[in-house]
This record gives structure tokens, sequence and C-alpha cells, in this order.
């Protein structure tokens, strides 16, 4: 019986290089690795006779015409922010175009990666994603609105990940660094500061080898931890641990830095707005819904104890030993 092709997008960044390896260790899957550049894939031997790189622009879709008529499975986890056009052809045109060229006979199954930011705690998407939102959660939500009835919806599961560690800091991981894991190191400079303000927040959180642990069970398996989404073709996933509070993750990051508690003032949202509007600081109508906001949890969340294995890292204790910071 032959192998099954699984095509990897964005396979040269942090969530994509620890499926990649998860799936090379776990499955004889053969992997369609796309990426720009190769030379950042530093966690995977790209001789290894089950790989095959495509090397191009997720916005190149027909430069690989024929690789993407052959695929069973897609992990989609590329993406872009920052640029309004860019986020537009990459989070949008080339998903549908991607989507356009797989085969009908041969696709068993679509992951494709989105954020928790454009969901509300019932796993439904916020209006306010498409009217507040930045360029990134904009072309987010409107994908995933157009995905609801595109001719393969019943074959895409959608995952939504939220803060997304990964990596170590020391130099010592071959896999890179997530952007929230590198901003560890300025966490713990303004912790002298941030430990005398109470917050009132709570928030999910989940390691990059726990999200390779999901997305593989889900294209190596039956099996499916349990949810309702009521009205939606699409089966949905948010890919976290348990919340916690702000504030449970400041007396954390003091334990680990052997700092005192001290007492906390509150930190209300009518002065925070004050603040911006008095300071010279620059906000985004997101940043203000997101402020107001106050809670981004969901229900459910989908961890790797969903599927019945363990989790790489369940608490932010041990999130911030598998990033490599020193103890005190």
């Amino acid at each position: 019986m032959k192998n099954e092709i699984i095509l990897i997008t964005g396979a040269s960044g942090c969530v994509g290089q620890y499926i990649a390896n998860w799936l090379i260790k776990n499955s004889n899957s053969e992997l369609f690795l796309w990426v720009r550049d190769p030379k950042k894939i530093t966690s995977i031997n790209l001789e290894n006779p089950r790989i095959k790189v495509l090397v191009g622009d997720l916005r190149q879709s027909n430069k690989f015409k024929k690789e993407i008529s052959e695929v069973n499975r897609v992990i989609h986890t590329a993406t872009a922010w920052g640029d309004p056009k860019r986020a537009k052809e990459v989070n949008i045109d080339a998903v549908k175009n991607l989507l356009n060229l797989l085969n009908p006979s041969n696709i068993k199954q679509i992951i494709y990666f989105s954020t928790a930011s454009v969901l509300d705690k019932n796993l439904n998407l916020l209006p306010e994603a498409f009217t507040h939102g930045t360029e990134y959660i904009q072309t987010k939500a409107q994908c995933l609105k157009e995905l609801e009835t595109h001719q393969l919806s019943r074959k895409i599961i959608a995952v939504f990940p939220t803060l997304v560690f990964g990596g170590r800091i020391d130099g010592k991981s071959n896999f890179p660094t997530s952007y929230l894991t590198q901003g560890l190191k300025d966490a713990f400079k303004w912790i002298w500061l941030a430990r005398w303000i109470k917050v009132v927040s709570r928030f999910h959180f989940i390691h990059a080898a726990d999200i390779a642990f999901i997305c593989g069970h889900l294209v190596t398996s039956n099996f499916e931890p349990e949810q309702s989404i009521p009205k939606s073709k699409i089966k949905k996933f948010v890919l976290g641990q348990p919340y916690i509070s702000i504030d449970v993750a400041i007396q954390t990051l003091l334990g680990w830095k052997g700092m005192r508690k001290v007492p906390q003032i509150p930190l209300w949202i009518w002065l925070v707005e004050l603040l911006t509007i008095l300071l010279p600081i620059q906000i985004t109508n997101w940043d203000r819904f997101s402020l107001r906001q106050k809670h981004f949890i969901h229900e459910p969340v989908t961890s790797p104890e969903s599927f019945g294995g363990i989790s790489y890292a369940k608490t932010l204790g041990q999130v911030l030993h598998n990033s490599g910071l020193t103890k005190h």
C-alpha cells in the first residue's frame, strides 16, 4: 500500500518544523515541505527520502500544480501579516488557489491554521474580527468564513492556536524560537514593575510540540476529541491548555526569578485608556477591543490529553523550563 503524501506549508516556521519532525518520527507518510528558504529548516534532515522540498512563495501555487494534485492531506500553517496587500494575497487568495489545485479524489483532509483571536469563547467567529481586526485578524476571519462554503469544507479541520511557545532562548534547540518564547527575555526585564500591578484577565497557551502532537494524531488516526459546533461544516479545535490568569502568570515568573510578592494595584481599563490619550502611545481599534474584552478563553480547548496523550508543556512552569530559562 502506497504511503500517504502530506503537504505542509510554512514548513520552515516554528510550528511547521515541530509538525514535520513529529510526522517523520511517528508516521510512514511522505512529506512535501513548502518553504521559501530551505536553509531555515534546522530540525529536519532534508536528505530523508520521505521528504520533498518545494521552494517557492505560497502565491506561486501553479508552480507546484502537479505535486499538489498528488497529496492526500494538507497541513496549512503558512501565514502573513504586516502588509495589508500581502496579507490578503497569502491569507485568503493563496489558500483558495491551493484548495482549487487539490485533486478531490485524492485529498482526504485539510488542516487549516487560523488564530484563536478570531473566535469568541464558544468558538464562533467574532464580528469585531472583521470590523476592528488588524490586517492579519481580518484576513484570517474572512478566509474562515469563505471556507465554510467551499466544496471541500467537510474535509477541512480548522485549528486555532492560542499563545504559542516553542524552541529555546539559549540556542540549545534545533527548532526555531517562537516570538512568544523570545519575548520571555523582555518579560523578565519588566517583571519588577509588573509585580506591582493586578490585571483581571485570563488566557490559554500551548507549546508547538503539543500542537505537533495534536496535528499528527489528526492526520494519522481516526480518533477525534468530542466537540459540538452547530451550523458549521468545518470542525474547529482551539489548541490550548486550561486557562490561567495574568496574576498567576506574574507569580510564576516571580517565583522563577526568585523575587518576592508585593501588594498589587488594580489596573482598571479606564485608566489604561486614559493613559493612551495622555501619553504618546498608539493603539489600534483591535487593541482597544482586546482591552475591553479582558478574558481570552474558549470552551472547549484541545490539548494532547484530549487524544489520550501527555502534554510536553502543561503548565507555565514547564514552558519556562523547556525554554531554557535559568531558574533562581
